[in-house]
This record gives C-alpha cells, structure tokens and sequence, in this order.
C-alpha cells in the first residue's frame, strides 16, 4: 500500500509539472503571430540572452547526456568531460566571429549561407544532409534514452504488466507525440520559453543528484562524500586521457576542435536559436553564457557517473547506460521522483522539439520555397514545416528502440554517427568562410569524399584509429579535396557576403564580449592543470 502511494505522489508531481510548462508556455505565446516566417522559425527575433542560453543548453543537454555521459563517466573516469569544457572555447569563437556574419547577413538557416557563398546546389545538398542526419541519428537516440530514464524511474513495464522491451516501445511512442506537439504547434518560441522552466529543472534537479549522493556517502557532510568517492576510484578524476582510452587527451588538438566548431558556430539547431536574438548584444550574451554553463555541466553528467562506480562497482559495465537511472532511483525520495522525471522529460523535450523545428525549418526554407513552390505564401511555408515536422517524429520513433546495446554507450554511438554528418559540413563552412579561392565544385566534391571516407574507415574497414582522429583526418583530406578541385573548377564570380539591407536586426555588440571570453579560456585551461596531475 505504501509504494502504490508512493508512486501515485511521483506520477501526480510528474504530471503536474509536465502540465505547468505546457500551460506556462501557452499563456507566454497565446498573442503571438506564429504564421509568419520569423515568427514561427525565430520566434520572430525577439530572444534575449538568458533565454537563449537556456535554450542552447537544453538543445544540447538531453538524456543522451544524462544517460549516455553518465554511463560513460562511470566507465571511463572524467576524461569524457573534453565534450563539455571545450565547448566554450568554440562558443567564443561563435560570439565573436561566426554569429556576427549571420546576423549581418539576415540568415534563416545556415544552408542559406552555402548558397550565398557557393551555389543553390551545395544549398540544396547539405540541407538533404541536415535531413538525414536529423532523422537517423539525434532524434532516435534522444527518444531511447529518455524511454530508458522513464522506464527505469516509473517501471512502466511492470506496471502495464508487458515485457521491458515493450515498455520502451510504449514510452518511446508518448514522449515523442508530445514532443512533435511543442514543436509542431508553437514553434521555436514555445520550444524557448519551455526551456527556460525546464533549464532552471535541470539545473537543480541535476545538481541535486550528486549532491544528495555526496551528503549520503560522507554521512552528513558532502565534502567527506566527495574525498570517499575520490579513494575508491581517484583514477576516475583525471581528465588526461591515455591513447587507448575511450577519449585520448590528443584527441582535443586534431578532430574534437572541428566537431566542436561546427556543433557550436554552423549546427542548425543549436544557431537557431541565436539567428532568434532581438539584437547582437542579446546573442552574444546568451553564447557566452552558455560557455559558462558547458563548464559547469560535468557536475550534472560526468560526476554521477564516478558516483555510481563508487555505489555499483564494475556491476553495470556490460550496460553501462543503465547507471544514472539506477543511481537517481537509490538517492532520491520517492516524492522527488516524480518531478525529477519531469526534468528528464523536459530534456528529452527540449532536444526533440528542437530538432523538429530546426528540420521544418531547412524544409520549408531551403527545400519548398526553392525546389518545390518558388514564391510559396508564408502560411504555406509554416504548414509544411509542420508537415515534415510530423513525419520526422513518426520516423523517430519507429526508429528510436534500433539504437539499444550500444558496445560503447549510447553517447559514444551518437557521436561516432554525427562524424558522418558533422565533418563534411564543417569543412565546407569553414573553407568557405575563409578561402575565397574555394568553389562550389569543391565544396561538392568533398562533401562526398568526406562521407565516403569516414564511413569506410569507421564502419566498414574499422581502421585502428580514434574515430575522433579519423575526423581530424577527413578534416584536412577534405580541404585538400576542396583546394585540388577548385584549381581545376575556380568560383565563377566573386561572392557578395553581406547584402546591406538584409540586417534583420540591431548590431551594437555586447561590451563584456573580451572580457568575459577570456575567462572562459581562463578557466577552462585551469582544469585541465587542476586535474590533469590526479
């Protein structure tokens, strides 16, 4: 009798809250003009900086992380936090250089800029690509591993009296229909007013996992938690990683700095939401904020999962992304349970939604208006981008239960499948942005030669190479692709960049933008120092 009261108290705070964000959200936009373009794709560029970042570090920071980090962090010790920390450096680079031109330019989508700079070609190919990478990789494997938190937290299966596996499937099905339905409905403006309360839930409800776990483990007294934890496993707290480690510390200088200067200055869906600013200073201050953030997640994704070596031992390392949902499950009071959920939902919301939006968004912009219905209405445009929103969440989650058993985690699958992707765009954004001498043709030829190259020496022949120097690799085989091809096929005109009536927004810059940047880099090389000698 107990438990059953139990579980109704975390099924009723968990729909609750759920509740509270979805009606927060709508009182926030009832007003708004969502049938318009800007409106409906950029919140009609009306963000501010804390939101935006609230925003940038929900997109980014979902249950892959939760799960997935954790689950690695509880494997390999904390040279995985080279994911987070080195985020900072590239959203400097996006504060300074890289949002600046977008803003300038007017931009919707970051396909927009390829056709500008090289042909609508490179424009339609790359947002094919977006496509298919939006639907094979991110959006599955969000759903999966937020169905993994919420079977685990709620026991579903059990509850439904199905197997596990059906379970999954059943979760999988419920938080993606209403995931579409944010992103479907109100645009990127719901999906950034919503994470606004779920960052503010991620943060204390994240935070408050170790933290209990620490205060538990040191009787009392965190700190004695953390020197406890610290005893057991102090090789775990060193962030230089060994060459045959699942993130080698070489790794940082060679394919980990493109992967992270796309992900942070050209990926879609994380510059969707600052193309959205009401005005350069607003963008800039939710970049730099963000930085901050990427700096203090690892407390949320890396150190719980050291905490669950110390509680578990070697008992989850044939499945270790089932760590954090065990370790939230021992640590919590059932009540918190409930609302700790909701968090979880909101990450897997917040990412899903996301995704959504940015994929109606090359759609209706870089597909429909250019391929399909030249000079298409602006209610047409958000109608389809609706449309394929939808389709794109059906194709998810069928495919989302395909990705389970990961040999390396479900964190370490997603990034190995994005270097597909990632790779090839970024050398095209970066060569385009600072050779001139760098044509269309080339920037087509090493899309394809970059693709082909990543996945035979990944998948097919498994080359005995990091993948994440197999990036770095690909990186420079694709400029010298670019530079070869180009000679043979120059740009046929000179590229006009920045039309001077399409600034859609005011330019004054954010005057902390030095000096917070500094200190970003600051700190960031003082934990490497700090933990590079444990």
């Amino acid at each position: 009798m107990f438990e059953s009261a139990s579980s109704l108290i975390a099924i009723t705070s968990f729909v609750g809250f759920t509740l509270f964000v979805g009606v927060y959200a709508w009182l926030r936009m009832r007003k708004d003009n969502l049938s318009t373009q800007d409106g409906y794709f950029l919140g009609g560029r009306s963000l501010t900086g804390p939101v935006i970042a609230a925003s940038m570090i929900m997109t980014n920071i979902s249950t892959e992380h939760l799960v997935g980090m954790n689950g690695s962090a509880y494997k390999n010790g904390f040279i995985i936090i080279a994911w987070e920390v080195t985020s900072a450096l590239a959203l400097i680079a996006a504060a300074v250089y890289f949002v600046p031109k977008y803003l300038r330019m007017g931009l919707t989508t970051i396909p927009e800029y390829l056709e500008r700079r090289f042909d609508k070609s490179t424009r339609s190919l790359i947002a094919l690509f977006l496509m298919v990478s939006f639907a094979v990789t991110l959006l599955p494997i969000v759903l999966y591993t937020g169905a993994i938190n919420l079977e685990s937290i709620f026991n579903i299966s059990e509850s439904l009296g199905v197997s596990r596996e059906t379970g999954l499937w059943i979760t999988v099905v419920v938080v993606g229909c209403i995931g579409a339905a944010y992103a479907i409905i109100g645009g990127l403006k719901a999906v950034s007013v919503s994470d606004v309360i779920y960052g503010y839930g991620l943060l204390l409800g994240g935070l408050l996992i170790p933290v209990l776990a620490l205060i538990y483990i040191g009787q009392g007294n965190p700190l004695n938690g953390l020197a406890r934890v610290f005893e057991h496993s102090p090789e775990k707290f060193n962030v230089i990683g060994r060459e045959d480690s699942v993130m080698p510390f070489s790794t940082l200088f060679t394919g980990l700095v493109i992967n992270q200067l796309y992900f942070w200055c050209m990926n879609q869906t994380i510059v969707q939401r600052v193309l959205g600013a009401k005005n350069l200073k607003e963008a800039q201050k939710g970049l730099l904020y963000t930085g901050l953030l990427k700096i203090l997640v690892p407390f949320i994704i890396v150190l719980p999962g050291v905490i669950g070596y110390y509680y578990f031992g070697d008992t989850y390392y044939d499945n270790q992304d089932m760590v954090y949902p065990e370790l939230v499950k021992r640590i919590l009071p059932v009540p918190l349970l409930g609302l700790f959920a909701a968090v979880i939902m909101g990450a897997v919301l917040s990412t899903f939604n996301a995704v959504l939006n940015s994929a109606s968004t090359i759609f209706s912009i870089d597909v429909y208006k250019r391929m399909i219905k030249k000079g298409a209405a602006e209610r047409k445009l958000v109608s389809m981008g609706r449309l394929v929103a939808t389709l794109l969440a059906v194709t998810s989650i069928i495919a989302a239960p395909f990705v389970a058993n990961a040999p390396e985690g479900l964190f370490q699958l997603l990034q190995e499948l994005n270097g597909i992707f990632f790779i090839p765009i970024a050398s095209i954004m970066i060569g385009g942005f600072f050779f001139k001498s760098i044509s269309a043709s080339g920037a087509k030829a090493a899309l394809v030669t970059g693709l082909i190259f990543y996945v035979l020496c990944t998948f097919i022949l498994k080359v005995d190479i990091h993948f994440i120097h197999i990036w770095g690799i690909e990186f420079l085989l694709n400029m010298a692709v670019m530079f070869g091809v180009s000679k043979f096929y120059p740009p046929r005109a000179p590229v006009a960049m920045v039309p001077s009536d399409t600034t859609a927004v005011p330019m004054e810059a954010w005057r902390y933008t030095r000096p917070f940047a500094v200190s970003l880099v600051i700190i960031t090389i003082a934990i490497y120092i700090l933990l590079g000698n444990v």
